[in-house]
């Protein structure tokens, strides 16, 4: 569903920095963030693995309200605080992800001006 909200530069920028993230990642790996993290036990998700799962919970909000208003109009026992609530849900977990998104690009287009 977010996808099909993003334009083609959005999306082109987007893989541009999951690229060069994954580039970076694999070069930039400190020995003290290695070890902090085995020392604790605690595996820290990487940048691409929240996103996914954020975009995941915005999908499946939005899923679940479309389900629910679907079940109302075809004359389901849903109710309308439900209803209501579900899409009111969906639709602040969309302008959020919509909110993260216009900052990811925004701050990968300052970072592609800046001069090395």
């Amino acid at each position: 569903m977010i996808q099909s909200l993003t334009s083609a530069t959005t999306r082109a920028a987007l893989e541009r920095l999951g690229q060069s993230y994954g580039a970076n990642a694999s070069q930039t790996t400190s020995s003290d963030t290695q070890a902090s993290g085995q020392a604790q036990g605690v595996k820290s998700p990487s940048f691409d693995q929240v996103l996914a799962e954020v975009s995941g919970a915005v999908g499946n909000n939005l899923e679940k309200a479309e389900s629910l208003s679907m079940q109302k109009m075809e004359g389901g026992d849903v109710s309308v605080r439900e209803v209501v609530n579900s899409v009111m849900d969906a639709e602040r977990s969309l302008n959020t992800a919509i909110a993260i998104r216009d900052k990811i690009v925004q701050a990968y287009l300052e970072v592609s001006r800046m001069q090395i």
